[in-house]
């Protein structure tokens, strides 16, 4: 029987990563097998992982991927909030895809009655024209400090009136703790408005698990409506967190690439097509890490290059670099990675922060300034790397202007006419503004070819994750009660 839900449901989750974000995915593309017309929403998101919309603006990367998984093109109203991390305390505010304003928890907490109407805005058109709306809460809805003006889960399920279903990880032990206690955390309302329970990642015999099962029906009065089970080897984009640090293929690879984890790395998805590529090794390395040779360092995107930039020089990356380079390494820098491989970096505006210029790693001739208007991109080209101006496409997320010498090397040659990034001298060290550079089968073949392996192949990343998002799918089809979610949608 096909899924064709009509209406809303909203999937919560009793902590973060509790598989919320997949389990929206994996609904929307069975109900796009079912002839729906179905879209994502997340109303308030938490993330340095975003992309460009088809509509000019910036959403977390997991609604874009949802969009995928719907067969519709990303766009601001899939996510109106998200809220970027800039420190411990504050992050920058964007609001319909595009940066409001820098606030501290507290500022933001008064903010969130003027957030709730560009939620409610985005909701009543997505409701408009499809069939079915699927939301994803963040966080959990068990956070009581921040019930008041509520906007990301129950505070939103109240003021639309839609039905939730909880979702809680098995892997991380205590499932039925999470479930229990998420329940008591909630008030009456709150309680009657979740209609079921998902458990999620199981291993195992699920028969073995019927017990506490009819034990959490029985004490909660509300159904299980299925046990996902745990699936290795997915290629789907992660909303924020970065995956495992080692990636490594052992004899199989041929090049070695690390990125420094950086306190504020933005972006890290732009490596997920890297990662899969057969002949690559590839490593995050944390903060504490002897800094391991290499074929390629990648610097990623940042959300606060200048703190980023002096942690990389806390840690040794100065120094490693330039070991690196002396050794006939590549360098890649990407956005603000890019940022920190020129000569200066000006924010005397305090755009990012404290306001201040500090030198740079000095490896290329480039200045930037930090301006408060954001560039928000979608572009294609051909990279000028080598001799094969293999066509590459990507998106342009920053705040900045970057001027200097070494822009007469360009990256890329944009169809807009323009040109991106720049390449040194000696063809070690390359640089872009571009996120998702390797995303492009061609493009991803001739950096590898660029950082030193013969006969790189082409692999379509797209087609490994549209893969990955039928094969969760068809997991779900089989471990739900589908009826009985269907049932729930209103």
């Amino acid at each position: 029987m096909p899924f064709t839900p009509r209406g809303t449901l909203m999937i919560q989750g009793t902590t973060s990563d509790a598989g919320k974000s997949t389990l929206v995915a994996g609904l929307c593309r069975l109900a796009r097998r079912g002839g729906m017309r179905v879209a994502p929403f997340k109303p308030q998101n938490m993330a340095l992982n975003s992309t460009v919309t088809v509509d000019g603006g910036e959403i977390g990367r997991a609604q874009a991927l949802q969009a995928i998984a719907s067969g519709v093109a990303a766009r601001i109203d899939f996510n109106p909030v998200l809220l970027k991390p800039t420190s411990d305390r504050g992050a920058q505010v964007i609001i319909h895809g595009h940066a409001h304003a820098n606030l501290d928890a507290r500022a933001y907490h008064e903010y969130k009655l003027v957030a709730l109407n560009a939620v409610l805005a985005s909701y009543t058109r997505l409701r408009a024209e499809f069939d079915a709306v699927i939301v994803e809460g963040a966080g959990s809805p068990a956070e009581i400090n921040l019930r008041d003006r509520d906007i990301a889960n129950m505070g939103f399920a109240e003021r639309v009136d839609c039905p939730v279903v909880l979702v809680a990880d098995i892997d991380r032990g205590g499932v039925f703790a999470h479930l229990v206690g998420t329940l008591a955390c909630l008030s009456e309302s709150e309680r009657a408005r979740v209609h079921g329970f998902v458990i999620n990642r199981f291993r195992g015999d699920v028969s073995l698990l019927k017990s506490g099962l009819n034990w959490l029906e029985a004490q909660m009065g509300k159904p299980v409506l299925g046990v996902l089970p745990y699936l290795h080897g997915l290629t789907l984009d992660a909303e924020d967190m970065l995956p495992g640090i080692a990636h490594s293929r052992g004899e199989r690879a041929v090049l070695k690439v690390i990125v420094p984890a950086l306190p504020r790395i933005s972006n890290h998805t732009d490596f997920d097509a890297l990662r899969a590529h057969p002949p690559v090794d590839f490593s995050y390395v944390r903060a504490g890490s002897v800094v391991p040779a290499a074929d390629l360092i990648i610097l990623p995107g940042s959300k606060s290059v200048q703190c980023d930039l002096a942690w990389l020089r806390e840690h040794g990356w100065d120094r490693a670099i330039e070991r690196h380079l002396r050794y006939g390494g590549k360098v890649l820098g990407i956005c603000g990675g890019m940022q920190m491989l020129g000569r200066k970096i000006d924010d005397s505006l305090g755009v990012e922060g404290s306001a201040g210029c500090v030198d740079g790693l000095s490896l290329l001739e480039l200045f930037t300034e930090l301006t408060p208007e954001k560039r928000l991109e979608n572009v294609s080209g051909r990279l000028m790397i080598d001799a094969s101006q293999a066509p590459v496409r990507g998106y342009e997320i920053h705040m900045g202007r970057t001027q200097g010498a070494a822009l007469d090397r360009p990256f890329v040659a944009l169809d807009s006419g323009l040109h991106d990034g720049a390449i040194s001298g000696d063809g070690q060290i390359a640089a872009t503004y571009l996120h998702g550079v390797f995303d492009t089968p061609e493009a991803c073949a001739a950096l590898l070819a660029w950082a030193g392996v013969e006969d790189a192949q082409a692999l379509d990343y797209s087609a490994l994750r549209e893969a990955s998002l039928d094969r969760l799918a068809d997991s779900f089809e089989a471990a739900l009660d589908m009826k009985a979610v269907q049932r729930i949608f209103a």
